[in-house]
């Protein structure tokens, strides 16, 4: 193992950790692109070009953002003043361990450790993109239509909850009663006399 790869490993668990712990589903989003950025940078590192430039465009450039959008497009209002990490974590880290030892179990135990890897393909990436632009063409539209279906949705949902919630109209809350007039048109009336 080289000291670049334990880098981008630590970075990327860390920030996976940080990415369920945080209480701020901005801060988990940010966080979750990280770790993409990091998986991405772990498929470079073994030799997958095209799984890490993949990963770097979908994930990071695409779906990372397109959370962030959806978050920042339907949050009603300002989050409270609760703690940065979540006071249950230790349910969770409770799990992930048994989840871990499990996995890990099944792995050594299973018959495929012993088996000799196959070589590795030389796929170039340019390969990989011709495919991608003549027999796969359709799968990637509809990948782009889903992806644009997702943001006008978060749209049309801001907007609704836009309408619905009290309108904000010169600094103060505009309820459902009569308009409040501005008080540059409408000055308010002397002191000491009744309007």
């Amino acid at each position: 193992m080289t000291l670049a790869f334990a880098i981008i490993a630590v970075v990327t668990i860390a920030s996976a950790v940080a990415a369920m712990t945080l209480r701020n589903l901005v801060h988990c989003a940010l966080m979750l692109a990280v770790t993409f950025a990091g998986l991405a940078a772990a498929f470079l590192q073994l030799d997958a070009q095209f799984a890490g430039l993949a990963q770097i465009l979908v994930y990071v450039g695409a779906v990372a953002i397109l959370i962030v959008f959806t978050i920042l497009l339907t949050r009603s209002g300002d989050p409270g003043s609760e703690p940065v990490f979540s006071t249950r974590w230790f349910t969770g880290a409770a799990a992930t361990v048994l989840v871990f030892a499990v996995v890990a179990g099944c792995i050594v135990a299973s018959s495929f450790t012993n088996r000799k890897a196959p070589p590795a393909p030389d796929v170039p990436v340019k390969q990989i993109g011709d495919a991608l632009m003549t027999k796969f063409v359709l799968p990637l539209e509809v990948i782009g239509l889903l992806l644009t279906a997702a943001m006008i949705g978060a749209v049309i949902l801001a907007m609704r909850d836009g309408k619905q919630a009290a309108k904000i109209e010169d600094g103060g809350l505009k309820l459902d009663g009569p308009p409040i007039p501005s008080s540059i048109l409408h000055p308010p009336p002397p002191s000491g006399g009744a309007a």
